[in-house]
């Protein structure tokens, strides 16, 4: 199978945090609902021009021109919408566009310079128009269609002010005959140079003496919002941009700080074993001080400790086939002599060798047999909270009362109760192992020291003899299995298997301690 140049969790931290990125995102999308508010906001304003300009209009009784267009010279072009007033019979009787552009509106001096209307100018501002212009915005623009590909804008509003009819020449715009009717009056037109942008019309009565006398017009291009929201949309789309690139960052950067690892141990896991299931390798570990180190860290031990069962599985199959050999021999030896002795007294002597194999091979059996069973059990077991000092107490005792050998045995051990967690048949077990060995090497007359003390979160008890001690080349076998060393006792395999001290110390190493 083709692997993918990013991984799958690096392919999910960056989708995770581009997500993050487009929510908000997102949401800049519908700009539209704050132009919405912009326009409403607009035609309030223009709705209030025009009725402080009809109240004024309304002191002067009948209107007329020259004072209309005085009144209109005494705002000093100081409006930002195109004020006209209307007589009677629908005529213009005044119009702020006839007294010149606003200072600010003024064309820039050019071969191509005509005089437009600032109000409703279907040209975009030159701001505007270097905005749009942009390489930026371009790119923004190529977005937004992709995105309105997948998700289109809502079909055209059914119940818009925008014209879209054809009237008869001479006929008066439906906003001012309205007006003129004694109602507000209020159109939007689209503007022929960039269909996204209108101009807004709002006519409101001037009345005089309960009658209506004329009406005031007062029109205004959308271009200065529709300019205003460019450039919150280039600031908006800056923003973006800045966004994802700080995702890529930050997704590459845990992608090589996570994935890469984790990537890494999975390489490893799947070259640790071979087709037949035996460990060819080992995790490597880490010295990160974070949660992949201790995951690399935890797998490292765990190969070591796999490992090391293995082995013992390995070398246990093979000890086990190495001790039952002897005595099969031995048996299968006496058993050929045994069809061609006559003697009664040999015969004797070779059953009575079978019989001790044979009872040698009982107890290599049941060591085998419980050494197995405390390897695979001893978790299973339980470990309920017990007083180590009661315990040997308890084992001590019964070894006082059966000591046949005079060997003396001496407790040591803290006044208080010492509490750990192990199964109490499993610890005496431990426990009579250590007593019967040191017993058995134990002069007559000799002593047999237990001390307990508490050490750290752990007890530790230390078994003492007055025997030979051990040499020093078995100091690192006497714990491995059916390992015996008893010198003085010629016989002594017959009666020994060399498996206590190995349970003793299966037990000790179940519970987490050492031995």
């Amino acid at each position: 199978m083709r692997r993918l140049p990013l991984s799958r969790l690096s392919l999910r931290l960056l989708a995770f945090n581009l997500l993050l990125v487009f929510l908000p995102a997102a949401g800049f999308l519908y700009l539209d609902v704050y132009e919405s508010q912009l326009l409403v906001a607009q035609e309030r304003a223009m709705v209030q021009q025009g009725r402080i300009l009809a109240a004024a209009l309304a002191e002067q009784g009948e209107l007329d021109a020259a004072g209309a267009e005085a009144l209109l010279a005494r705002m000093e072009q100081r409006t930002e919408a195109r004020l006209r007033v209307i007589g009677r019979g629908g005529a213009v009787l005044a119009d702020t566009s006839r007294l010149g552009p606003r200072a600010e509106d003024q064309p820039v001096p050019g071969p191509s310079t005509s005089r437009t209307d600032p109000y409703e100018s279907s040209s975009p501002s030159p701001v505007r128009r270097e905005t749009r212009e942009s390489l930026l915005y371009r790119g923004g623009v190529v977005l937004y269609r992709l995105w309105r590909t997948v998700l289109p804008e809502p079909g055209p509003d059914t119940d818009s002010r925008a014209s879209r009819t054809s009237r008869p020449a001479g006929a008066l715009d439906p906003e001012v005959a309205a007006a003129l009717a004694g109602r507000y009056g209020a159109e939007a037109r689209r503007n022929p140079g960039d269909p996204r942008s209108m101009t807004l019309h709002s006519v409101i009565p001037v009345r005089s003496g309960g009658e209506v006398v004329g009406a005031v017009r007062v029109s205004q291009s959308t271009f200065r919002i529709l300019g205003a929201l460019v450039e919150v949309r280039l600031d908006i789309f800056k923003v973006f941009l800045a966004s994802v690139a700080a995702a890529a960052v930050l997704s590459l950067l845990v992608s090589t700080t996570i994935a890469r690892p984790l990537k890494r141990l999975r390489d490893e896991a799947t070259a640790l074993v071979d087709r037949r299931g035996r460990l060819k390798g080992s995790f490597r570990g880490s010295r990160r001080r974070d949660e992949i180190g201790d995951l690399a860290r935890a797998l490292e031990q765990l190969t070591r400790q796999l490992e090391g069962h293995l082995r013992f599985t390995e070398t246990f199959a093979a000890d086990v086939s190495h001790e039952f050999k002897n005595p099969l021999a031995a048996i299968r030896g006496a058993t050929e002599l045994l069809a061609e002795v006559e003697d009664p007294a040999e015969r004797a002597r070779l059953l009575g060798m079978v019989e001790r194999d044979v009872a040698r091979m009982e107890r290599l059996l049941s060591g085998v047999r419980e050494i197995t069973e405390i390897d695979a059990r001893l978790e299973g077991e339980g470990a309920p909270a017990l007083d180590l000092t009661g315990l040997l107490g308890e084992v001590v005792e019964s070894y006082r009362l059966r000591a046949g050998r005079g060997v003396r045995i001496d407790l040591q051990a803290p006044a208080g109760p010492l509490v750990v967690r192990a199964s109490p048949e499993r610890l005496a077990q431990v426990f009579e192992n250590l007593l019967d060995n040191a017993m058995g090497f134990s002069p007559p007359g000799g002593t047999v020291t237990l001390e307990v003390a508490p050490d750290d979160h752990f007890a530790r008890v230390l078994v003492a003899d007055q025997g030979p001690g051990i040499p020093e080349a078995h100091l690192e076998r006497i714990f491995d299995r059916f390992f015996s060393y008893r010198p003085g006792e010629p016989h002594a395999r017959n009666g020994h298997t060399g498996l206590g001290l190995a349970i003793a110390r299966a037990i000790a190493e179940g519970y987490g301690g050492t031995i």
